[in-house]
């Protein structure tokens, strides 16, 4: 099961570079239509959320420690965050539609939930990776959290 954990881990991770790849294609693309974020979109709501699900769900099979399990299912609750900011920043049009500075503010704020959301991934994959070394022949095994048996 460690190995899985490792294995969706880091997809979840790729998952996560990727949609950065992808709002730079929508932010790109001209002319910008409605279907520009298409692969963000459907990245951001519907495989990362997969994958943070079978990301917790493998770190829970193997038996990692909870605070690591609490931390693999928190890309969920960042998704949530990251679609209220998305419609907030979307409603924040003056009369003719044009973007204000509040509105423009909260898309900033997207962003920066992005790149919490992707120090998340990197610390839930490289705790996996952590976990699933095997302790070297005669080394007593060091819990992965202080004060959890080994």
């Amino acid at each position: 099961m460690r190995k899985a954990f490792v294995i969706v881990s880091t997809l979840l991770l790729v998952s996560f570079v990727l949609q950065f790849v992808f709002a730079a294609v929508g932010a790109f693309t001209k002319p910008a239509g409605d279907g520009a974020y298409a692969l963000h979109s459907v990245n951001g709501m519907a495989v990362i959320p997969v994958l943070t699900l079978l990301t917790t769900l493998f770190a829970a099979l193997a038996r990692a420690p909870g605070r690591l399990v609490g931390l693999a299912i928190l890309p969920i609750g960042l998704v949530v965050v990251q679609a209220l900011i998305a419609m907030l920043a979307n409603g924040s049009t003056d009369a003719a539609g044009a973007s204000t500075p509040f509105g423009l503010t909260i898309a900033g704020l997207h962003a920066i939930i992005g790149i919490v959301a992707v120090h998340v991934a990197v610390g839930v994959a490289q705790a996996a990776r952590k976990l699933s070394r095997p302790a070297p022949a005669g080394a007593t095994p060091v819990p992965v959290r202080a004060g959890e048996p080994a």
